[in-house]
């Protein structure tokens, strides 16, 4: 046993159920103690967790994407970005996204750390990565998957941010953890 003292604010499953198992999220309802010795109830998705690309071609420019979310209803700018598959390595998972979707493999790369998009009932984890040097050799995207690639700068892409065009979480991340490495 640790000898680190227990987390105060810590509530301790008591029971779990899982109440939907779809393709790709995982619903689940657990009974918790919480910690003034009561119960509740935590409802929350288990996801795999995803990478995202900070892609920086030679001349400077950002690789970002237009893709349609379908719980949105709209189409998105974001950054290249995918779900990492059973056991696979975020590192190679980084890597395969980048080539699938933008069409790039990158000789530098450099990971940024991770965020959690919706902790609130959510356990995904998005690992965050910038590549540099960076070399076309065409996309390969999944079955059903569209998306318009274009670029911005990232005086263009912070911009984006800051006059809302771009609202994605993970890019919005990734650029803050990626622009003093790009501006310094």
């Amino acid at each position: 046993m640790s000898g680190a003292p227990r987390d105060p604010l810590e509530e301790i499953e008591l029971i779990s159920e899982r109440v939907f198992d779809g393709c790709l999220l995982k619903v689940h309802r657990d009974t918790v103690g919480l910690p003034d010795g009561t119960e509740g109830v935590r409802e929350y998705i288990r996801h795999p967790g995803a990478v995202a690309i900070v892609a920086v071609l030679p001349d400077g420019r950002l690789i970002f994407e237009r893709q349609y979310r379908y719980p949105l209803r709209r189409a998105f700018l974001e950054i290249p970005a995918g779900k990492i598959d059973p056991g696979e390595d975020i590192f190679a998972c980084a890597r395969r996204e980048l080539r699938e979707e933008a069409g790039y493999e990158a000789a530098d790369w450099r990971h940024l750390g991770v965020m959690h998009p919706c902790i609130g009932y959510a356990d995904e984890r998005i690992e965050l990565f910038l590549a540099r040097e960076l070399r076309h050799v065409g996309n390969a995207l999944d079955e059903g998957e569209f998306l318009e690639l274009l670029t911005l700068t990232p005086d263009e892409a912070e911009a984006a941010v800051h006059d809302g065009r771009i609202t994605d979480g993970k890019t919005i991340a990734a650029l803050f953890r990626a622009l003093p490495l790009l501006r310094g």
